[in-house]
């Protein structure tokens, strides 16, 4: 019984450090994401949008050629391959900061 009671211990405060240690790392990713963004408008607002719009046109390619099913026989390779890991990884990074980045105190 004692034993069970402190696994069930343990393994709550694990999950209370590991909660606590990815919201600081989506505040940390998030704060990161605006530092970014506020340099390269300091810098040139019309490279950043131009930036931005470039971007744009690269996650909806990477969307196109994730959700689109490739032709048999064929791989994607390329700017295909290209526009579709950085359309997964934006995904991804999206994913995560919904989840985590309500719980900071930094919104």
């Amino acid at each position: 019984m004692a034993k069970s009671v402190g696994e069930f211990l343990v393994e709550s405060v694990g999950e209370a450090v590991a909660e606590v240690v990815l919201s600081l790392l989506a505040c940390a990713l998030l704060g990161l994401l605006a530092l970014i963004v506020y340099v390269s408008w300091s810098f040139s607002p019309r490279v950043t949008v131009a930036g931005a719009g470039l971007l744009s046109l690269a996650l909806a390619h990477g969307a196109w050629r994730t959700f689109r099913a490739p032709a048999k026989g064929r791989r994607r390779r390329g700017l295909a391959a290209v526009t579709t890991v950085v359309f997964t990884a934006t995904a991804a990074t999206a994913a995560f900061l919904a989840l985590y980045a309500p719980g900071c105190g930094c919104l």
